[in-house]
C-alpha cells in the first residue's frame, strides 16, 4: 500500500465469487501493510490491526449478541500472546474504540482507569505501555481497529496521533474501494466493467456526477479542460454510454459513486 492509495473501482467478476475473493485479498494486504507502516513510519514499537469477527459467547467480557475484534495483523511483537487474540467489544483499548467508534489513547495501558483490563497479561508479555487505537470507519462500517503501541510510558503527541490517523485514512479509502467489488458481485442489477476505470477517471467521474462542468472540475483538480474531457470520454467508452446523463446513471447503478 502506498501513500497514494486511490479508491479502487469495482473489478470484473467473470467467475462466481471473484469479487468477494479479491476484496478479501486486498483487505488482508491493506491491513497487514498498515500494521507494518505504523511501526516503520510512526515511531511505534508494535503495530496491531484487529478485524471485526464473531467471537465465542463464552469469552470473558463478551455478550452473545455482539461481535468483537480478532488481532489478525501485527508488526514488532516479541511474543505471540497478542497474535490472533480475540478482543470483545468494549474490552481493552481496541474494544473501546470499536464500541465508541472513536480514537483513544492512554500513556500507560496497565495503569489506565478508563479501560477494562482483560488483556493485561498479553500486553505485559510485550512490555507495552503507551497505546493508541484508531477505528477504520467508513459510512458507518468498521473495517478494523489499528493499534500503535510503545514500550515506554509517554504521552502520545499530536504529531504521532496525526501520523497514525493519516495512515488509517489511507487504509480506509482502499478498504472501502475493495468492498465495492464484493457489493457489485452481490447485486446483480449493477453493471461490471470489462476494463476498470483508472483512479483519475474515477475522480473526474465523481465530480461530473455532482453536476460540475468541465472547467469547474479542471480548476478543482488542477487539470486542463481538454484533459478532463479526455478522462470523461474514456470513462464513457468503458461504461458504454453516450452522454453525461447516461454516465452518471450508469455509474450509480454500477456502484462507482458509493
Amino acid at each position: 500500500m502506498t501513500g497514494a492509495a486511490d479508491t479502487p473501482t469495482p473489478a470484473p467478476t467473470d467467475d462466481h465469487g471473484l469479487g468477494a475473493r479479491a476484496a478479501e485479498l486486498v483487505r488482508d494486504a491493506v491491513l497487514g501493510d498498515l500494521a507494518r507502516r505504523v511501526v516503520a513510519e510512526c515511531g511505534a514499537d508494535v503495530g496491531l490491526v484487529g478485524v471485526p469477527e464473531p467471537l465465542p459467547a463464552a469469552l470473558p467480557g463478551h455478550r452473545a449478541d455482539e461481535d468483537g475484534l480478532v488481532l489478525r495483523h501485527w508488526a514488532g511483537t516479541r511474543a505471540d500472546l497478542l497474535h490472533d487474540r480475540p478482543v470483545p467489544t468494549g474490552t481493552g483499548l481496541g474494544g473501546r474504540a470499536l464500541a465508541e467508534r472513536a480514537p483513544s489513547w492512554v500513556p500507560d495501558y496497565r495503569a489506565a482507569t478508563t479501560i477494562s483490563h482483560h488483556h493485561d497479561a498479553a500486553v505485559s508479555a510485550e512490555d507495552l505501555y503507551a497505546m493508541l487505537t484508531v477505528p477504520l470507519l467508513h459510512d458507518g462500517t468498521v473495517y478494523g481497529v489499528v493499534y500503535a503501541s510503545l514500550r515506554a510510558v509517554v504521552p502520545f503527541g499530536d504529531v504521532r496521533i496525526a501520523a497514525v490517523g493519516e495512515l488509517a485514512a489511507t487504509a480506509i479509502r482502499a478498504l472501502a474501494g475493495a468492498a465495492a467489488w464484493g457489493r457489485a458481485e452481490r447485486e446483480p442489477g449493477r453493471a461490471t466493467l470489462a476494463r476498470p476505470l483508472t483512479p483519475r477517471e474515477h475522480e473526474v467521474l465523481r465530480w461530473a456526477a455532482t453536476g460540475r462542468t468541465n472547467p469547474e472540475i479542471a480548476a478543482r483538480l488542477g487539470l486542463t479542460c481538454n484533459t478532463v474531457t479526455g478522462y470523461l470520454k474514456s470513462a464513457m467508452h468503458k461504461l458504454g454510454v453516450r452522454n453525461r446523463t447516461e454516465l452518471a446513471l450508469t455509474a450509480r447503478e454500477s456502484g462507482l459513486l458509493d
